[in-house]
């Protein structure tokens, strides 16, 4: 005797793998780019809304995967545009070695600050695209085709935001 699956408990099946498999690399990514654990959080599950009502997206997965991370970096960027703001707060805090000393531990969270402050001086787009480039080290086609732009204009941000952060560090060696 075979088992009757209801058509619609294999979309939810379906779908709920999706955003299983996804979850964590989308919600980290989205982080980079908002820096702010709460707001990624909200705008993780705002992307998977977005992916989910257009199911039809969902059927090669290769494809899909590249569509959800550009509604995700897209999700991202326009939602620091509306706020206007970016908060940091840290996912975690560091794991500590017995081998670090309070001047260590200062130190460490001086630099994070002092990174974090940097970052605000870029624009969304720059941010995501240098965040896609050098700390998720894809390559710039990928990066363009992520944010919806050309190769041209991926590697213009890129140098902006490049430019943007060696004054920034260059002002505060002064």
């Amino acid at each position: 005797m075979s088992e009757v699956v209801e058509p619609g408990l294999e979309l939810l099946d379906r779908q709920n793998r999706f955003v299983s498999e996804h979850l964590r690399r989308v919600f980290l990514h989205i982080y980079r780019i908002v820096r702010n654990v709460a707001d990624a959080q909200d705008l993780t599950q705002e992307t998977f809304i977005k992916a989910l009502q257009r199911e039809g997206q969902l059927k090669d997965d290769q494809k899909a995967v590249q569509w959800l991370s550009r509604i995700a970096t897209n999700t991202a960027i326009d939602f620091i545009r509306r706020s206007g703001r970016v908060q940091f707060t840290e996912i975690a805090d560091y794991p500590q070695s017995h081998a670090d000393t309070p001047e260590t531990l200062v130190l460490r969270g001086e630099h994070c600050d002092y990174l974090a402050d940097g970052l605000r001086l870029l624009s969304p787009r720059e941010r995501a695209a240098l965040i896609l480039r050098d700390v998720e080290d894809l390559p710039a086609e990928e990066v363009a085709r992520r944010l919806g732009c050309s190769k041209a204009t991926v590697r213009s941000h890129i140098a902006n935001a490049r430019t943007k952060l060696k004054k920034y560090v260059e002002g505060r060696k002064r």
